[in-house]
């Protein structure tokens, strides 16, 4: 598969993206790392992957909780920024999902609605066996998606942000089974424009991709707090597989 056409390879890989999504809430995604490595009864020196991983803002705090953490992201950028951070427990590099993972950890978690990207079902099937054959035995994959049913419900068609003197405008629409999100600005004396797009994936969708990469599926969340999931009124859709 070619990379160079994929929509978050060239997205993902600009200094726009870190700009828009900039105010990311730091502490709910230490409270779902606390609660979630905490539930998962996960021991200290325990080896977790998380892919991907971005700028490492999941990693190195779980590697501050005491875990050896390997971070792994398709942008260049992210981990050349993520490396500053690296120490004797904490490493980072460029790494593609749909490649096989090389080595075995005790846990892996895909973070903040990092999946779900191909028009074909088979690709996103396919990260879900690597994730799974990159397991230890006894390994816990930590899957943390968008609850797609609320998301289509509350839908906003159009809005605009302005950030460090961005004007952001984005269009959000449904079509051919994805949610697609149009981001167009006008940045270092040009015209700006990036789709990104994330597949309608619903808990009954997600369970037929876990049982195909031969996962199962064996707890259900619908926020950070670990509460039970519900279609309607959750904000996200956490899936924790062996």
């Amino acid at each position: 598969m070619d990379t160079k056409k994929d929509w978050f390879t060239s997205w993902f890989d600009t200094p726009y993206y870190h700009i828009l999504y900039k105010h990311r809430n730091d502490t709910d995604a230490q409270f779902f790392m606390r609660n979630i490595t905490s539930f998962l009864k996960l021991k200290k020196n325990s080896s977790i992957a998380d892919v991907p991983c971005g700028k490492g803002r999941h990693s190195v705090y779980l590697n501050s909780l005491g875990y050896n953490v390997s971070g792994g992201d398709l942008s260049t950028n992210s981990i050349q920024h993520a490396k500053e951070f690296e120490n004797d427990s904490l490493e980072f590099e460029v790494w593609d999902m749909r490649k096989p993972i090389e080595n075995k950890y005790d846990a892996i978690f895909n973070l903040f609605t990092s999946f779900g990207y191909f028009e074909d079902d088979n690709d996103d099937i396919l990260i879900l066996q690597n994730f799974k054959n990159g397991l230890k035995k006894d390994g816990v994959l930590v899957v943390d998606f968008l609850n797609v049913e609320k998301a289509k419900a509350n839908l906003i068609p159009e809005e605009a942000k302005t950030i460090d003197g961005i004007k952001f405008n984005i269009k959000k629409e449904i079509k051919n089974g994805f949610i697609l999100k149009h981001i167009s600005f006008f940045a270092d004396n040009e015209e700006h424009t990036y789709t990104e797009q994330v597949k309608l994936l619903t808990l009954e969708k997600m369970h037929h991709y876990f049982e195909s990469a031969g996962l199962k599926v064996k707890h259900v969340f619908g926020n950070y707090a670990l509460q039970d999931f519900n279609k309607e009124t959750s904000d996200r859709l956490i899936l924790i597989a062996e």
